[in-house]
């Protein structure tokens, strides 16, 4: 299957260099560039592109508000944010906009193109680095909710614990481990915890269960 991809940078070379990678897999298709946040939400509107690559400082538009407003209707569409600016605001509020990736423009090129593989197939991907920095996040800013999590009370108490370790940043492999469960069984799980909450993908669960007060910076 061909994955279509729009590219969004205001810079002109950036744009250039990123299509070159991308049209080097015969897997991945770029179907338009923009050079601002406004076209990029036109063109991803017109193109419904698989992924868009979005660099977070453009004129116009941000990407971070580009990415709030293209993800605010149903799309499946999904955003990879990109940037060279390795800044905490920024890892925080990008996947609060709902970008399912977060990666540093210096990143190697076999990791853009797993970032991209990744996320189309339903997942996200964040760089170890930048999950330390969400987490730190949360810790500057403590949930301020106590008792049980209202928005959680759909799920069953077995996919509460999955939440609980997918929050600490546990793969299915790994989860599946700790629960004595196949991998399959906690694959199944997950995207029905994910259906059950309306997210779109891990990144918005993790966030959820933080916020909520599901599980605390540095709970075992």
């Amino acid at each position: 299957m061909t994955l279509s991809v729009l590219i969004a940078d205001d810079q002109a070379l950036v744009r250039a260099g990123f299509r070159k990678l991308l049209e080097a897999e015969p897997s991945l298709r770029v179907v338009a560039e923009a050079s601002d946040g406004v076209e990029a939400v036109e063109l991803a509107r017109r193109h419904q592109p698989d992924i868009v690559l979005m660099d977070i400082r453009m004129p116009r538009l941000d990407g971070l508000e580009a990415t709030r407003r293209l993800l605010k209707g149903p799309t499946r569409t999904r955003v990879v944010m990109l940037t060279t600016f390795d800044l905490d605001e920024y890892v925080f509020d990008a996947l609060a906009a709902g970008a399912s990736g977060f990666l540093l423009k210096d990143a190697p090129p076999e990791q853009l193109i797993a970032a991209i593989q990744v996320v189309a197939g339903g997942d996200a991907l964040l760089a170890p680095s930048i999950t330390r920095r969400l987490i730190e996040e949360f810790v500057r800013r403590p949930p301020a909710r106590t008792g049980p999590p209202r928005q959680l009370a759909g799920l069953t108490a077995r996919e509460l614990d999955v939440l609980r370790l997918l929050a600490r940043g546990l793969s299915n492999a790994e989860i599946a481990a700790d629960l004595v469960l196949g991998e399959a069984t906690i694959k199944t799980h997950v995207g029905n915890l994910l259906t059950k909450l309306g997210l779109r993908d891990r990144v918005q669960a993790v966030v959820l269960a933080y916020e909520s007060g599901l599980i605390h910076p540095g709970q075992a």
